[in-house]
């Protein structure tokens, strides 16, 4: 049973976990999206603590709810910049009001003049989900990158946001895979740092 050629790779566990997500209603997407934009974050959130969210892609739960919720409350918000394909991301200031441009993989993303900022909590969207606070993105490498730099620089909690369908038993787990602080699901919220 522990064969690893019997186990699922990672691209069948995320085939398998966006098959799901992508066969949710548009109803339960909107109440996913406003479920997650009531829940209370397992942190601090001072005026002015920075929050990186994303702008969402295909059938990603929309974080914009949330952002727009944390921002009352006195957050500041930002998106992510593709700067490189093997690259970092870096955040930009961004309020929901404010223009947006394409960036190079098509996902919306600040314009250039928006200010660089650092985020203290970071949003993340993902494929799949295991209660280890492992995740499956889309393989790009972007947000391990992304979290391995800031984490080096800062404490910063990153927040992965699915639908509940997305979670699977087992992330098969990479040296370089960055590790989950919490998921945020419409049905609860996993904290995951006593893991």
């Amino acid at each position: 049973m522990d064969d690893p050629s019997l186990q699922p790779s990672k691209n069948d566990l995320r085939a398998a976990a966006l098959a799901r997500r992508a066969g949710l209603s548009e109803a339960v997407r909107a109440d996913a999206a406003a479920a997650i934009a009531c829940a209370a974050l397992p942190v601090e959130l001072p005026a002015g603590t920075v929050v990186a969210g994303y702008w969402p892609i295909n059938s990603e739960i929309d974080p914009l709810p949330l952002m727009r919720a944390l921002a009352q409350r006195g957050a500041a918000l930002a998106l992510p910049v593709i700067v490189g394909s093997d690259e970092a991301l870096v955040f930009r200031a961004w309020q929901p009001e404010e223009a947006l441009k394409r960036g190079p993989l098509g996902i919306f993303q600040p314009l250039a003049e928006a200010e660089e900022v650092e985020p203290d909590i970071v949003l993340v969207p993902l494929a799949a989900f295991d209660r280890a606070g492992h995740r499956i993105g889309y393989g790009g490498g972007y947000y391990d990158r992304t979290l391995q730099t800031l984490r080096a620089a800062k404490r910063i909690t990153v927040i992965g946001l699915a639908f509940a369908v997305q979670e699977i038993d087992i992330v098969p787990r990479l040296a370089h895979d960055e590790q989950l602080d919490c998921v945020l699901t419409e049905r609860e919220l996993i904290d995951l740092r006593g893991c």
